[in-house]
């Protein structure tokens, strides 16, 4: 049944069915599912004072505008919902293990440690693995995730326990979120000295929220000034109370520098373990994990840190972890050495991905590659969609002419040496708030190495690249300086939103404040047939300066705005001004004046902006 026409379009017209369109779709998608003709709901659009092209991805707003201009009820489908039913249509699912009880066995727990920046994160790590990773973090701060296996003892039996380190740095919030989803248990370690901190709140509601129990590791005791008491006392507005005072949290004193109650620290997290989680997953099924971090390497290509959730991973297996897939042709722990097949809860370096997962995508074993190669696809064109449609600016009619006007922006191109620095960096610089007038946008990302095509990307759209922990490659630098494009290289994250956030401001148009400089009052006008109207003045207060701008009131109305004091006399001698109490002569560029008319001279000063 035809609907009477909507902005003179006449349109199909529904009884309220609920059309399912994924997030990020275009008005042909809608036209295609009530069988409509997309030109027309582009004019029905434009009718309503919306400026849409047929194949454009939209935002949500606009698909749920259309649909009840129609009479249909729209929903979005969400990228969790959309997924899910994409696996489905391969005959796939995700998080559940397959068989019955007989098939679940005892897996190691996976241990997440957080906390504040510089309260001994990785150095605990360290000590734990008794390797040292820390040396070659720039600034101190730990840059991406890294998960390691260790070996140690219960009550005289071997456990193996898994450890994910994340950065402690207020920007990598999303990466810390990840790594509390990921794991079994959370180690939060609290300096002794500091105490409870931004990111140790932090951490907590991560681990909170994914209902992970928390294990307190109060470092640095050894320090002077160290008190465990006072954070014990701190800790338990977070909910988190000691054992000792009667709560169920485990707080254990350590020092990670001089390996002081390491061990009570590990069994600690075994005995949380074994009295609050049940720990089993099936190794028989096909493997499912996560990515928890991924880059490109120069000698390997793209090599993901992958953590096998349930399942074994075994080389030869065809994987699809996000928008990325390949064929597992080489496995790594975290010494190096082969791995031939990785059992659940293991972290494994997963060589063999065509592309670079995103970290906290999930991995899946399927069948063959060419669905491993369908489902990265179909995930890949969604993602672009999302994308498309969430940093479309929405022009209607009414805004048209704002948007119209010439807008700074700043556009960037991010390159990074793993896939979870690129998205937390990504984050935190946009989430500079700087001013409407100015925008920063995100052109391109990616890991690995600057390349000739960044460079060409950044020619063509006046676009700058940020390289984190990551060199232009090739010819690349060559190009760049042929190119005028600018490069800047980065190591800590910090500096890098600094100086992105200087530029922005750099981008605004200065503001301007005016500051009154005096008032003169005019006693005689005389004519001159050199100089035309000279205005005979004595200055009132302040000061009258030579090429300042004035205006004249008349009857304390003001009779002209903006006028300049185009030269200023004493008695014979020209002079750049003239002070309170003493008399001149001017001329302006406004000429209708009057005797009794008051000059008030003003200059605009740049008002620096906070």
């Amino acid at each position: 049944m035809q609907a009477p026409s909507i902005g003179g379009v006449r349109l199909p017209r529904g009884n309220g069915e609920i059309i399912r369109l994924a997030r990020g779709a275009s008005l042909s998608d809608f036209a295609e599912k009530i069988d409509a003709n997309p030109a027309a709901l582009v004019q029905a659009l434009f009718n309503e004072g919306e400026m849409v092209t047929a194949t454009q991805s939209v935002g949500d707003e606009l698909l749920e505008l259309m649909g009840s201009l129609m009479n249909y009820t729209v929903q979005v489908v969400s990228p969790e919902d959309e997924d899910r039913e994409l696996l489905e249509g391969f005959d796939l699912t995700y998080g559940e293990d397959a068989g019955d009880e007989d098939d679940l066995v005892i897996r190691p727990p996976v241990v997440t440690v957080m906390g504040h920046v510089d309260h001994g994160k990785t150095r605990l790590l360290d000590t734990i693995r008794k390797a040292n990773v820390r040396e070659g973090e720039a600034g101190g701060i730990t840059q991406h995730i890294g998960a390691y296996q260790v070996l140690t003892s219960l009550e005289g039996n071997e456990r193996l326990v898994t450890f994910i380190d994340t950065p402690g740095h207020e920007a990598f919030t999303a990466m810390r979120a990840r790594g509390a989803k990921a794991t079994d248990i959370a180690i939060l370690v609290v300096a002794a000295d500091d105490g409870v901190m931004p990111q140790t709140v932090e951490a907590i509601n991560h681990a909170q929220a994914a209902d992970v129990p928390i294990v307190v590791a109060v470092n640095k005791i050894d320090k002077e000034g160290a008190d465990p008491q006072k954070i014990r006392g701190q800790l338990t507005e977070y909910g988190l109370v000691a054992e000792e005072y009667g709560g169920d949290t485990m707080f254990v004193d350590i020092s990670a520098k001089q390996g002081t109650n390491i061990d009570a620290l590990l069994e600690a997290v075994l005995l949380t373990a074994d009295a609050s989680l049940d720990l089993r997953a099936n190794p028989d099924m096909d493997a499912q994990g996560v990515a928890i971090e991924a880059h490109l390497d120069r000698g390997r290509g793209p090599v993901a840190t992958v953590l096998i959730q349930r399942g074994t991973l075994r080389v030869g297996d065809s994987v699809v972890a996000g928008d990325a897939y390949g064929r597992v042709r080489r496995m790594l722990d975290e010494n190096g050495d082969d791995v031939e097949a990785a059992l659940p809860s293991r972290p494994v370096q997963v060589i063999g991905f065509t592309s670079v997962p995103g970290a906290g995508d999930n991995l899946l074993v399927v069948e063959e590659d060419r669905i491993a190669r369908q489902i990265a696809d179909r995930r890949n064109a969604r993602k672009r969609n999302a994308m498309a449609a969430k940093s479309r600016k929405r022009i209607s009619l009414e805004n048209l002419d704002d948007a119209l006007k010439e807008t700074s922006e700043l556009n960037l191109i991010l390159k990074g040496d793993n896939s979870g620095t690129v998205e937390a960096l990504e984050e935190a610089l946009m989430q500079i708030q700087i001013d409407d007038e100015v925008r920063l946008r995100v052109i391109d990302r990616g890991v690995g190495g600057i390349t000739e095509t960044n460079v060409n990307l950044a020619a063509a759209s006046n676009a700058i690249i940020i390289g984190f922990n990551v060199r232009a490659e090739g010819k690349a630098t060559e190009l760049a300086n042929r190119e005028g494009v600018e490069i800047r290289y980065y190591s800590v994250i910090y500096q890098a939103i600094d100086e992105v956030e200087k530029a922005l401001k750099g981008m605004l148009k200065p503001i301007y404040e005016e500051v009154q400089l005096g008032r003169a009052e005019i006693r005689a006008l005389f004519r001159s047939s050199k100089f035309g109207l000279i205005a005979g003045c004595m200055v009132r207060d302040g000061i009258m300066k030579r090429n300042a701008k004035a205006r004249i009131l008349r009857d304390n109305n003001v009779i002209v705005e903006t006028t300049t004091i185009a030269s200023l006399r004493r008695e014979k001698d020209d002079v750049t001004e003239v002070r309170e109490g003493f008399e001149c002569g001017m001329t302006l560029t406004f000429n209708d004046l009057r005797e009794g008319d008051i000059i008030e001279a003003y200059e605009l000063k740049e008002k620096p902006r906070d």
